[in-house]
Protein backbone atom coordinates (compact mmCIF):
# COMPACT_ATOMS: atom_id res chain seq x y z
CA UNK A 1 0.00 0.00 0.00
CA UNK A 2 1.05 3.26 -1.03
CA UNK A 3 1.13 5.97 1.66
CA UNK A 4 -2.35 7.92 -0.13
CA UNK A 5 -4.00 4.16 -0.93
CA UNK A 6 -7.06 3.45 1.70
CA UNK A 7 -8.10 0.08 1.84
CA UNK A 8 -11.09 -1.56 3.82
CA UNK A 9 -11.17 -4.63 5.43
CA UNK A 10 -12.99 -7.25 7.76
CA UNK A 11 -10.48 -8.70 10.65
CA UNK A 12 -11.05 -10.60 13.96
CA UNK A 13 -10.67 -8.41 17.17
CA UNK A 14 -8.28 -9.91 20.10
CA UNK A 15 -11.48 -10.16 21.30
CA UNK A 16 -12.86 -12.50 19.17
CA UNK A 17 -15.28 -10.01 17.30
CA UNK A 18 -15.33 -9.71 13.39
CA UNK A 19 -14.38 -5.67 13.22
CA UNK A 20 -13.42 -3.07 10.53
CA UNK A 21 -10.02 -2.32 9.49
CA UNK A 22 -8.62 0.58 7.67
CA UNK A 23 -5.21 0.51 5.97
CA UNK A 24 -3.87 3.76 4.94
CA UNK A 25 -0.62 3.34 3.64
CA UNK A 26 1.64 0.99 6.20
CA UNK A 27 -0.89 1.33 9.15
CA UNK A 28 -3.79 -0.08 9.81
CA UNK A 29 -6.65 0.40 12.83
CA UNK A 30 -9.38 -1.48 13.77
CA UNK A 31 -12.44 1.05 13.10
CA UNK A 32 -16.16 1.41 14.63
CA UNK A 33 -19.39 2.25 12.67
CA UNK A 34 -19.68 5.43 11.87
CA UNK A 35 -22.59 6.43 13.97
CA UNK A 36 -24.70 4.65 16.14
CA UNK A 37 -28.03 4.40 14.13
CA UNK A 38 -25.07 2.99 11.22
CA UNK A 39 -23.28 -0.12 11.64
CA UNK A 40 -22.07 -2.65 8.93
CA UNK A 41 -19.32 -3.33 6.46
CA UNK A 42 -21.47 -1.72 3.60
CA UNK A 43 -22.21 1.60 5.64
CA UNK A 44 -19.07 2.94 4.41
CA UNK A 45 -18.75 1.29 1.13
CA UNK A 46 -22.46 2.91 0.15
CA UNK A 47 -21.74 6.07 1.36
CA UNK A 48 -21.20 9.11 -0.88
CA UNK A 49 -17.37 9.08 -0.50
CA UNK A 50 -16.33 5.58 1.21
CA UNK A 51 -12.44 6.87 0.98
CA UNK A 52 -13.49 10.16 2.80
CA UNK A 53 -15.46 8.39 5.38
CA UNK A 54 -12.87 5.72 6.00
CA UNK A 55 -9.77 8.26 6.17
CA UNK A 56 -12.15 10.36 8.57
CA UNK A 57 -12.94 7.40 10.79
CA UNK A 58 -9.00 5.93 10.83
CA UNK A 59 -8.01 8.75 12.16
CA UNK A 60 -10.74 9.12 15.03
CA UNK A 61 -9.62 5.81 15.63
CA UNK A 62 -7.24 5.19 18.56
CA UNK A 63 -6.79 1.03 17.88
CA UNK A 64 -3.62 0.65 15.67
CA UNK A 65 -2.95 -3.31 14.44
CA UNK A 66 0.05 -4.95 13.06
CA UNK A 67 -1.18 -5.80 9.73
CA UNK A 68 1.01 -8.79 10.08
CA UNK A 69 -1.31 -10.13 13.36
CA UNK A 70 -4.18 -9.38 11.57
CA UNK A 71 -6.49 -12.65 10.41
CA UNK A 72 -8.26 -11.42 7.35
CA UNK A 73 -11.92 -12.35 6.29
CA UNK A 74 -13.88 -11.96 3.01
CA UNK A 75 -14.62 -8.24 2.59
CA UNK A 76 -18.33 -8.90 2.04
CA UNK A 77 -21.55 -7.71 3.35
CA UNK A 78 -24.68 -9.06 2.08
CA UNK A 79 -23.04 -8.57 -1.85
CA UNK A 80 -24.13 -10.52 -4.44
CA UNK A 81 -21.12 -12.28 -6.47
CA UNK A 82 -21.14 -11.89 -10.12
CA UNK A 83 -18.53 -12.99 -12.81
CA UNK A 84 -17.65 -11.78 -16.44
CA UNK A 85 -16.28 -14.02 -18.91
CA UNK A 86 -13.66 -14.36 -22.08
CA UNK A 87 -13.04 -10.71 -21.25
CA UNK A 88 -9.36 -11.97 -22.44
CA UNK A 89 -7.89 -13.06 -25.60
CA UNK A 90 -6.43 -15.52 -23.55
CA UNK A 91 -9.23 -16.82 -21.90
CA UNK A 92 -11.17 -16.99 -25.22
CA UNK A 93 -8.49 -19.43 -26.76
CA UNK A 94 -8.31 -21.67 -23.74
CA UNK A 95 -12.42 -21.86 -23.75
CA UNK A 96 -12.87 -22.78 -27.52
CA UNK A 97 -9.82 -25.65 -26.70
CA UNK A 98 -11.70 -27.24 -23.84
CA UNK A 99 -14.92 -27.11 -25.77
CA UNK A 100 -14.55 -27.83 -29.30
CA UNK A 101 -17.88 -28.39 -30.53
CA UNK A 102 -19.13 -24.88 -29.28
CA UNK A 103 -16.07 -22.98 -30.10
CA UNK A 104 -17.72 -20.64 -32.37
CA UNK A 105 -19.69 -19.28 -29.38
CA UNK A 106 -16.87 -18.24 -27.22
CA UNK A 107 -15.33 -16.47 -30.29
CA UNK A 108 -18.81 -15.05 -30.65
CA UNK A 109 -18.97 -13.80 -27.21
CA UNK A 110 -15.48 -12.67 -27.04
CA UNK A 111 -16.20 -10.52 -29.83
CA UNK A 112 -19.73 -8.94 -29.41
CA UNK A 113 -21.20 -6.12 -27.65
CA UNK A 114 -22.78 -7.97 -24.96
CA UNK A 115 -20.46 -9.76 -22.48
CA UNK A 116 -20.91 -13.25 -20.36
CA UNK A 117 -22.47 -12.75 -16.94
CA UNK A 118 -23.26 -14.69 -14.75
CA UNK A 119 -24.05 -15.42 -11.02
CA UNK A 120 -21.21 -16.42 -9.27
CA UNK A 121 -21.82 -16.47 -5.23
CA UNK A 122 -24.36 -15.40 -2.61
CA UNK A 123 -22.23 -13.77 0.16
CA UNK A 124 -22.32 -16.47 2.84
CA UNK A 125 -20.89 -18.61 0.05
CA UNK A 126 -17.33 -16.90 -0.32
CA UNK A 127 -14.56 -17.58 1.06
CA UNK A 128 -11.61 -15.50 2.99
CA UNK A 129 -7.69 -15.10 3.24
CA UNK A 130 -6.53 -18.48 4.24
CA UNK A 131 -9.85 -20.65 4.06
CA UNK A 132 -10.35 -23.43 1.70
CA UNK A 133 -11.30 -23.56 -1.58
CA UNK A 134 -12.55 -26.70 -3.43
CA UNK A 135 -12.48 -28.41 -6.99
CA UNK A 136 -15.43 -30.27 -7.87
CA UNK A 137 -15.20 -34.32 -6.85
CA UNK A 138 -16.44 -35.22 -10.05
CA UNK A 139 -14.02 -33.06 -12.14
CA UNK A 140 -10.81 -34.07 -13.21
CA UNK A 141 -9.93 -30.76 -14.82
CA UNK A 142 -10.35 -27.77 -12.56
CA UNK A 143 -8.26 -24.59 -12.30
CA UNK A 144 -8.14 -21.14 -10.26
CA UNK A 145 -8.89 -18.10 -12.36
CA UNK A 146 -7.33 -15.24 -10.55
CA UNK A 147 -9.57 -11.86 -11.18
CA UNK A 148 -10.26 -8.51 -10.25
CA UNK A 149 -13.04 -7.55 -8.71
CA UNK A 150 -14.77 -4.88 -9.11
CA UNK A 151 -17.50 -3.61 -5.97
CA UNK A 152 -19.97 -1.84 -6.84
CA UNK A 153 -22.58 0.62 -5.24
CA UNK A 154 -26.27 0.10 -4.67
CA UNK A 155 -26.29 2.97 -7.82
CA UNK A 156 -24.15 0.85 -9.88
CA UNK A 157 -21.12 3.22 -8.80
CA UNK A 158 -17.49 1.24 -8.44
CA UNK A 159 -16.34 1.97 -5.37
CA UNK A 160 -13.19 -0.70 -4.47
CA UNK A 161 -11.26 -3.03 -6.22
CA UNK A 162 -10.33 -6.54 -4.92
CA UNK A 163 -8.98 -9.77 -5.85
CA UNK A 164 -11.62 -12.68 -6.38
CA UNK A 165 -10.37 -16.01 -7.13
CA UNK A 166 -13.20 -17.82 -9.95
CA UNK A 167 -12.83 -21.70 -9.76
CA UNK A 168 -13.51 -23.57 -12.58
CA UNK A 169 -14.03 -26.88 -13.71
CA UNK A 170 -12.71 -26.51 -17.37
CA UNK A 171 -13.46 -30.41 -18.33
CA UNK A 172 -17.42 -29.61 -17.34
CA UNK A 173 -17.78 -26.27 -19.10
CA UNK A 174 -15.73 -28.12 -22.11
CA UNK A 175 -18.34 -30.89 -22.03
CA UNK A 176 -21.06 -28.62 -22.89
CA UNK A 177 -21.62 -25.04 -22.55
CA UNK A 178 -25.19 -24.72 -20.77
CA UNK A 179 -23.07 -26.79 -18.00
CA UNK A 180 -21.35 -23.43 -16.61
CA UNK A 181 -23.57 -23.04 -13.77
CA UNK A 182 -22.29 -26.77 -12.34
CA UNK A 183 -18.65 -25.73 -13.56
CA UNK A 184 -18.92 -22.26 -11.89
CA UNK A 185 -21.08 -22.77 -8.42
CA UNK A 186 -20.77 -25.04 -6.13
CA UNK A 187 -19.01 -25.23 -2.49
CA UNK A 188 -15.76 -23.61 -2.32
CA UNK A 189 -15.52 -21.99 -5.80
CA UNK A 190 -15.16 -18.50 -4.89
CA UNK A 191 -12.33 -16.46 -2.49
CA UNK A 192 -12.14 -12.76 -2.35
CA UNK A 193 -10.22 -10.76 -0.37
CA UNK A 194 -8.28 -9.62 1.89
CA UNK A 195 -9.66 -6.44 1.62
CA UNK A 196 -11.09 -3.50 -0.52
CA UNK A 197 -9.03 -0.80 -2.40
CA UNK A 198 -11.10 2.28 -1.94
CA UNK A 199 -11.80 4.54 -5.39
CA UNK A 200 -9.11 3.16 -7.46
CA UNK A 201 -8.79 4.99 -10.22
CA UNK A 202 -8.63 3.07 -13.62
CA UNK A 203 -6.97 6.07 -15.91
CA UNK A 204 -4.01 3.65 -16.72
CA UNK A 205 -5.03 -0.10 -16.53
CA UNK A 206 -1.56 -1.03 -17.13
CA UNK A 207 -0.58 -0.11 -14.06
CA UNK A 208 -3.14 -2.77 -12.29
CA UNK A 209 -1.63 -6.22 -12.44
CA UNK A 210 -2.46 -9.53 -11.55
CA UNK A 211 -0.19 -12.29 -10.99
CA UNK A 212 -1.06 -16.12 -9.45
CA UNK A 213 1.53 -18.52 -7.94
CA UNK A 214 0.37 -22.83 -7.02
CA UNK A 215 2.51 -24.59 -5.29
CA UNK A 216 2.56 -27.99 -4.60
CA UNK A 217 4.15 -29.85 -1.93
CA UNK A 218 6.10 -26.83 -1.28
CA UNK A 219 7.56 -26.55 -4.90
CA UNK A 220 5.54 -23.76 -7.27
CA UNK A 221 4.11 -25.97 -10.06
CA UNK A 222 2.95 -22.77 -12.06
CA UNK A 223 2.82 -18.92 -11.90
CA UNK A 224 1.67 -16.66 -14.40
CA UNK A 225 0.89 -12.69 -14.35
CA UNK A 226 -1.55 -10.11 -16.30
CA UNK A 227 -2.49 -6.54 -16.33
CA UNK A 228 -5.88 -5.01 -17.07
CA UNK A 229 -5.35 -3.17 -19.74
CA UNK A 230 -4.92 -6.35 -21.81
CA UNK A 231 -9.09 -6.97 -20.94
CA UNK A 232 -11.05 -6.01 -24.14
CA UNK A 233 -13.80 -4.43 -21.87
CA UNK A 234 -13.63 -1.76 -19.26
CA UNK A 235 -14.78 -1.97 -15.57
CA UNK A 236 -17.01 0.84 -16.61
CA UNK A 237 -18.75 -1.59 -19.68
CA UNK A 238 -18.84 -4.62 -17.58
CA UNK A 239 -20.53 -2.68 -14.77
CA UNK A 240 -22.70 -0.79 -17.16
CA UNK A 241 -23.86 -4.42 -18.59
CA UNK A 242 -24.43 -5.89 -14.79
CA UNK A 243 -26.88 -3.15 -13.92
CA UNK A 244 -28.86 -2.76 -16.94
CA UNK A 245 -31.65 -4.49 -16.17
CA UNK A 246 -30.86 -5.55 -12.26
CA UNK A 247 -31.06 -3.67 -9.18
CA UNK A 248 -28.64 -4.48 -5.98
CA UNK A 249 -29.67 -3.05 -3.00
CA UNK A 250 -27.07 -4.45 -0.73
CA UNK A 251 -24.42 -4.21 -3.63
CA UNK A 252 -22.34 -6.20 -5.92
CA UNK A 253 -18.73 -7.92 -6.81
CA UNK A 254 -18.45 -8.41 -10.11
CA UNK A 255 -14.70 -10.53 -11.13
CA UNK A 256 -13.93 -9.50 -14.66
CA UNK A 257 -12.77 -12.94 -16.45
CA UNK A 258 -9.17 -13.98 -15.63
CA UNK A 259 -6.28 -13.67 -18.47
CA UNK A 260 -3.99 -16.27 -16.73
CA UNK A 261 -4.76 -19.54 -18.02
CA UNK A 262 -2.91 -22.64 -16.74
CA UNK A 263 -1.79 -25.39 -19.60
CA UNK A 264 -4.10 -27.59 -20.43
CA UNK A 265 -2.59 -30.60 -18.79
CA UNK A 266 -2.54 -28.78 -15.51
CA UNK A 267 -5.18 -29.74 -12.58
CA UNK A 268 -5.49 -28.44 -9.13
CA UNK A 269 -4.78 -31.22 -6.66
CA UNK A 270 -5.83 -31.31 -2.82
CA UNK A 271 -2.83 -29.71 -0.89
CA UNK A 272 -2.23 -26.83 -3.33
CA UNK A 273 -1.67 -23.71 -2.35
CA UNK A 274 -2.82 -20.81 -4.38
CA UNK A 275 -1.83 -17.22 -3.85
CA UNK A 276 -2.97 -14.53 -6.47
CA UNK A 277 -1.46 -10.73 -6.11
CA UNK A 278 -2.40 -7.82 -6.93
CA UNK A 279 0.70 -5.79 -7.54
CA UNK A 280 2.31 -5.22 -4.20
CA UNK A 281 -0.83 -4.00 -3.00
CA UNK A 282 -2.12 -7.34 -1.54
CA UNK A 283 -2.54 -10.87 -1.85
CA UNK A 284 -5.03 -13.67 -1.84
CA UNK A 285 -3.88 -17.16 -0.47
CA UNK A 286 -5.54 -20.03 -0.13
CA UNK A 287 -5.20 -23.60 0.36
CA UNK A 288 -7.14 -26.30 -1.90
CA UNK A 289 -9.39 -29.01 -1.07
CA UNK A 290 -11.96 -31.56 -2.11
Amino acid sequence: MTGTQLALGKARHPDGSIRMVVLKGNSARFISPPSREQSGFATILHSGQPDKLAAELFDRSPENVSTEELKWMAPIDRQEVWAAGVTYLRSSEARQRESQGAAVFYDKVYGAERPELFLKATANRVKGPGEEVRFRSDSSWSVPEPEFALVINPSGKIVGLTIGNDMSARDIEGENPLYLPQAKVYRGACSIGPYIILSPSFHSPEEWRLGISIHRNGHEVFAGSTSMDRMKRSPEELVGWLTRELDYPDGAILLTGTGIVPPDDFTLAKGDLVSIRLGEIATLTNPVGC
